[in-house]
Parts: C-alpha cells; sequence; structure tokens
C-alpha cells in the first residue's frame, strides 16, 4: 500500500462533507466523511494516519470542527476555511432511535475547492471514503473527483453511498461506483442501486452482480439490526447483528465503515472483519452522537472489539 515517503503508516481520508448535526439537545459534530475519520482515528492510532478532506466556514463552528477534528487525531491539513458557513443538519430521532435529516444549503462544504494541499494528501492515500452528500455542488464534486483521479491504483476507494434525497442524481452515483474499488450501501439504498444498475435476483446476487459490473474488490451491504453481508470475490460473510438497547443511529454506519477499511487494509478474514464491524456499529448505536469514544481496549493491536 502506497503511503506518504516520510512517514510509513498508512494514510486514511475522509473525503466530503463536515457538519454539524442540530439536535433537540444541541449541536453534535458530524458529517459522514468526518465520522468515518474519527471512527477510523479512534480504532486506528497509531497504526494508520487520518486525515480530512473538506471545507468549514470561518465561523464559530467551522473554528470548533477544526479543533474537534484535532481532538479526535485527525489532521485538518486538507480542510479550507471557506466564506460560506459551516454546514448543518437538523436531525430528528424518533422512538426507535432512527434519524431523519434536513440539510441547510450553501454550506461550506459546498465550496470545496481543489487546493495543493489537496493534491499530497490523494497521492499518499491508502484509504479513501466518500458518498454522494459532498458532491450535490458542481464545485465541490469536480474536487472529490480530482482527489480520486489521483489516489494510488493500489488505495482502497470506498464509496459509502449514504443517499441523503434529494441530494443526489443518477449521474453522481454512477460516476461514483466507477472511480471506488469497494461500496458500501445500507437495506434502504439497495433497491435504488439495483434499479439504477439494473441488477435484480436475491440480495446476493445482487451485490454479485454489482462488484461484477464496477469490478469492486468488496461490496458490504448492512442491515440495522439484523447485521450485515460482505462479499470479496468468492468469499461471502453474514452476520447477525449485535443486540443493543439504540440512543440513536447516527454514526453508525460510518463506524462501520471505519472498522471494514482497517479490515481490508490488513488483510483480514472476512467473518472477523464483519463481526467487528457489526460491534462497533452497535457500540455507536448505544451512545449518544456520532462520534462516541470508543472503549479503552478496543485498540488498533486488536483492530476492535472481540
Amino acid at each position: 500500500m502506497t503511503t506518504d515517503t516520510t512517514d510509513h503508516v498508512p494514510l486514511f481520508v475522509g473525503l466530503g462533507e463536515i457538519l454539524w448535526d442540530l439536535f433537540p439537545d444541541g449541536p453534535r459534530f458530524g458529517g459522514a466523511p468526518a465520522n468515518f475519520a474519527c471512527s477510523a482515528a479512534a480504532l486506528g492510532t497509531p497504526r494508520i494516519r487520518v486525515a480530512m478532506a473538506s471545507s468549514v466556514g470561518q465561523d464559530p463552528l467551522g473554528t470548533q470542527a477544526l479543533a474537534t477534528l484535532t481532538e479526535k487525531h485527525v489532521s485538518v491539513a486538507g480542510v479550507r476555511q471557506s466564506p460560506q458557513p459551516t454546514g448543518q443538519v437538523l436531525i430528528d430521532v424518533d422512538r426507535s432511535g432512527a434519524a431523519t435529516y434536513e440539510f441547510a444549503a450553501d454550506a461550506a462544504w459546498d465550496d470545496f475547492q481543489w487546493s495543493a494541499a489537496l493534491e499530497h494528501l490523494a497521492q499518499n492515500t491508502a484509504v479513501v471514503c466518500y458518498g454522494t452528500l459532498s458532491q450535490r455542488s458542481a464545485i465541490s464534486q469536480q474536487t472529490v473527483h480530482q482527489f480520486l483521479s489521483l489516489v494510488p491504483t493500489d488505495a482502497f476507494k470506498i464509496f459509502d453511498i449514504n443517499l441523503r434525497p434529494p441530494h443526489h442524481t443518477d449521474r453522481i452515483i454512477r460516476e461514483s461506483l466507477h472511480s471506488a474499488n469497494v461500496l458500501k450501501m445500507n437495506e434502504d439504498e439497495l433497491p435504488v442501486l439495483a434499479a439504477l444498475c439494473q441488477q435484480s435476483g436475491s440480495t446476493l446476487e445482487i451485490l454479485q452482480g454489482l462488484a461484477r459490473q464496477y469490478d469492486l474488490q468488496c461490496v458490504a451491504l448492512t442491515r440495522g439490526h439484523e447485521g450485515a453481508v460482505l462479499l470479496r470475490g468468492e468469499e461471502i460473510s453474514e452476520h447477525p447483528g449485535v443486540t443493543t438497547k439504540v440512543i440513536d443511529t447516527v454514526g453508525a454506519g460510518d463506524a462501520f465503515t471505519a472498522t471494514l477499511a482497517l479490515g481490508l487494509l490488513h488483510n483480514q478474514p472476512l467473518a472477523d472483519i464483519n463481526r467487528r464491524a457489526c460491534e462497533v456499529a452497535a457500540y455507536v448505536c448505544s451512545q449518544a452522537g456520532a462520534t462516541p469514544t470508543f472503549p479503552p481496549e478496543w485498540t488498533a493491536d486488536t483492530l476492535g472489539p472481540h
């Protein structure tokens, strides 16, 4: 895996939106790529380095976002400060812990512009995670794909589709699939993707069809409390999920993706990756907010819980 010439520790990058989730009890740091970055840093440091590539506003929430990332051992060298306000999203959590989202328009992450710092990050990336939401503006979409075009060929490019209607188009999804070699989706996104890509059959047949269609090394399907399905070549893993008391589900999928990325980087058995990822996601569901503090025994030496 290609890494920085001055530091042989693999570099993980969260590519896309940084925002604040406005819960009824106050704001919490978020954004799917930022959540991914924070979870990867918490679970993988010091065996990996983590950076964020995004844009925040020149406002108190932007300053706080940079401080939060730094506190969580995520580099902000690739984060631009924009004149537009730091992203915000109004979140409503129902009695089951499931969340709905209302995103503010014209946020700083919509003004995500190319820079020399991003070029340096891209050329030294081992794992990058991106989604559709960060591509809702033409400027940001161009920057995301320019970054992906410069990532080393042996890097893991994880497309965590993360559909947030109406902030995506069929074209964005297709282009993002072509740029990826790992796909992660949830059970609500599966039928959308199957229809768009003209895949049919059983769940496993659809996953296998997507893997062939886009030459994907790994496909992951999360199923909430019913666990997850992972596909890597001929290797298949189904995990029934981990029972937990749900506080809210925000960030659980991003923590799953971070654990998946760590497992793929270290070429772990797929069943082990799936079990760890489901355990990590269940833990996040049991905590308030998207990036809780993980138990200290979940170290980089074990790459997650057992």
